[in-house]
């Protein structure tokens, strides 16, 4: 596929502190120090989008209108370290949810590749040369299962599952997976 690449982020955990059920704007709190490597592959035309399991919509846990009021404070703490997301993708289905439509099993959710194939259509990527970066197994599943290089970080890269898809970078921190995979794009770690 011809586009561009991209790197695609986790959301809780990831580019964000880690919650247990984030459902209001002042629980994300972005990682420290991922302004400055953001900004970098921004610049060197890679485009940044989120691709984000979210079950707590089918567990009744927020709200789509919660969910949107949260994505919207995420995107203005980026923008305020002169960052913009190309895209946020989320899942909004469990199979054992409280909420019947979203109580499913899906394609889109993490760790199958759903989110990131509709973010490859949508925004013209080219996943062959894109990252997906997270803090779980299922990132690393998701972004194998759609050709992605993957990038797991905090605590599981530090304590590597052997029945997990191992992934090809490994980082204590986000931002430091970010300067990596910078690097791999040619720019400065």
């Amino acid at each position: 596929m011809n586009g561009r690449p991209a790197v695609l982020l986790d959301r809780d955990g990831t580019l964000t502190e880690p919650r247990h059920y984030p459902s209001s704007p002042a629980e994300l709190v972005l990682q420290p120090g991922i302004g400055a490597p953001l900004r970098g592959l921004r610049q060197l035309g890679v485009a940044l989008v989120v691709v984000t399991n979210q079950s707590g919509l089918a567990r009744g846990l927020f709200t789509p209108q919660d969910l949107d009021a949260m994505h919207r404070h995420l995107r203005s703490r980026l923008r305020a370290l002169g960052v913009w997301l190309d895209g946020i993708y989320h899942c909004p289905h469990h199979p054992d949810g409280t909420v019947p439509e979203l109580a499913v099993r899906c394609r889109c959710r993490k760790p199958g590749p759903g989110l990131l194939l509709r973010a490859a259509e949508d925004l013209h990527l080219d996943l062959a040369r894109s990252w997906m970066v997270g803090d779980f197994a299922s990132d690393v599943g998701a972004g194998r299962r759609a050709g992605c290089r993957t990038a797991l970080v905090g605590p599981a890269a530090a304590d590597p599952d052997p029945d997990s898809p191992a992934p090809d970078l490994r980082a204590p921190t986000t931002a430091r997976a970010l300067e990596l995979i910078a690097g791999a794009f040619g720019g400065t770690p």
